[in-house]
């Protein structure tokens, strides 16, 4: 029984073995059948890859035989351009050659002209000392002498033929300026509409009756005299009817006595605490209106952030007349003028307007400060922190100071204008009389060969007649210029005055 298990077991065994070498057999086969088939792909696989180098090489090799072929075509043509190159360049050489040798040619001819030249200068200039020593000998003059003389007559006659050349440029570019100036002004003066009649500032108050005379001059004067102390107002009673004359040298003291002494005719009651009651309420409304007019003035022109205490003397002003032209009105005019006169320059405007409306506020002091008021009112714009160029505008709007910028010339322009219209300003016959005297008396002093002088056009022409024989068109010309400087340097007149010099010959014969 034992033995039959180690039989089985034994061939458990055999048979297990011999299992285990049909596998080992199997995988061998199953191994090598593998490898057989790796060999075959690797063998397709390095087949496709040498055929697909083959390809990719023969590619490579065509575009580099076009690449060499097309290299070998720009060579050529490189090649050719550069032969035709150096074939311009000897046949430009060969030129140059040429040119060399014709300058060579022509510099030997021109040393041989040179020195034919230089002995026909040594040539020329004895003869011209032989020419000048006859000609000595013959004038009795040396060369310095004659040469003086021909100088001086050359000069004589570049002079007269200059001075027509000159006068006709004159003419030419004033006539230019006039125009252009002309157009201007007129266009300011069109564009602003202003009074054209002078206004008079009359200090005669209207009373209600004859009576109230006697109780504005109250027991024994002491009503009176208590107006005139307070007020500072002389107070003139006479004879007519219904009316009293205030006189004072302050046009504001007078307004305020003038308003003053309304309100106490108005209230009846007139006496020495009520007169100093009624001024005072009466100065303060005063000067209220004036503070009130010089703000109206600004709001008028667009001018603001201007000191309190020139806007208080710019509305003092309105009190103010200079030839019957009320001075406010005056300056508020010229502002305008003048700005549109800086539009037309296309200059700043604010510092035109600012400068015009100004120019004339040293008025306000003249009863109180000596001196011009171009030069006050500029010291008191130059205090109260104005522009330098505003101020300067005011000190030479009367050519008190040398003008040195075109808003100051612009102010002189403005200022004229406003005065010198018809109706702004009236002239005493006294002041024009004595103009017109000294006009005609310029005119004849300091001037050789003036025969008449007429004043003409109520001062605004001089005309003098000049005799012929002794001044010519030229010496006529500036005869009319010295005139007119002198007239412009001595007096002080609106607008502007002409002066025509006239030259007249007249050939007379009879036939017998």
């Amino acid at each position: 029984m034992r033995r039959t298990v180690r039989e089985e077991a034994d061939e458990v065994r055999r048979a297990a073995r011999a299992e285990a070498d049909e596998i080992r057999r199997t995988a061998r086969e199953g191994a090598e059948e593998i490898r057989r088939a790796a060999r075959d792909d690797a063998r397709g696989i390095v087949a496709k890859a040498e055929a697909q180098a083959e390809r990719h090489a023969g590619t490579a090799r065509a575009e580099l035989e076009e690449e060499a072929r097309e290299l070998r075509e720009d060579l050529r043509t490189l090649r050719e351009d550069l032969e035709r190159r150096e074939a311009r360049l000897a046949e430009r050489e060969q030129r140059l050659d040429a040119e060399v040798r014709r300058l060579e040619e022509w510099s030997g001819r021109l040393n041989e002209a040179k020195k034919a030249l230089e002995a026909g200068k040594e040539e020329l200039a004895t003869l011209e000392e032989e020419r000048r020593a006859v000609l000595e000998r013959t004038a009795g003059l040396t060369a310095e002498q004659a040469k003086a003389e021909l100088v001086a007559a050359i000069e004589n006659q570049a002079k007269r033929e200059a001075v027509p050349l000159t006068r006709e440029i004159e003419n030419a570019a004033r006539a230019e300026g006039d125009k252009r100036a002309r157009k201007i002004v007129t266009l300011a003066i069109q564009r602003v509409a202003a009074e054209q009649t002078a206004e008079s500032v009359v200090s005669v108050l209207h009373l209600p009756g004859d009576e109230m005379k006697g109780r504005i001059i109250g027991r024994e004067g002491r009503n009176i005299r208590a107006f005139e102390s307070t007020t500072g107002v002389n107070l003139i009673i006479d004879d007519t009817p219904e009316a009293v004359l205030l006189s004072c040298f302050d046009p504001v003291r007078r307004e305020v006595a003038r308003l003053t002494l309304e309100k106490l005719v108005l209230d009846g009651r007139i006496h020495p605490s009520r007169i100093e009651e009624v001024y005072e309420r009466s100065r303060s409304d005063v000067e209220q209106l004036c503070v009130r007019s010089g703000e109206d003035a600004l709001v008028e022109l667009g001018i603001t952030e201007m000191h309190p205490e020139l806007i208080a003397l710019l509305g003092q002003l309105r009190y103010r007349t200079s030839y019957g032209q009320n001075v406010l009105k005056h300056l508020v005019e010229s502002a305008h003028i003048a700005g549109i006169m800086a539009h037309e320059l296309r200059l700043p405007a604010d510092v035109v307007k600012r400068g015009t409306l100004l120019h004339d506020i040293g008025k306000a002091l003249t009863h109180e400060v000596e001196g011009s008021h171009a030069l006050i009112g500029a010291e008191i714009a130059r205090r109260y922190g104005e522009h330098e160029d505003v101020v300067h505008a005011i000190e030479a709007h009367h050519n008190e100071v040398e003008v040195r910028t075109v808003e100051a010339v612009i102010t002189q322009a403005a200022d004229a204008i406003s005065g010198g219209r018809p109706g702004a300003r009236r002239e005493s016959l006294e002041a024009y009389v004595k103009r017109l005297e000294r006009l005609e008396q310029i005119a004849r002093e300091k001037h050789d060969g003036v025969e008449k002088v007429f004043a003409m056009q109520a001062g605004r022409e001089i005309r003098v007649m000049v005799r012929p024989d002794s001044v010519d068109d030229i010496q006529a010309q500036v005869i009319a210029r010295d005139i007119a400087k002198q007239v412009e340097d001595e007096l002080t007149y609106p607008g502007q005055i002409r002066v025509t010099v006239v030259r007249e010959s007249r050939a007379t014969e009879f036939a017998r």
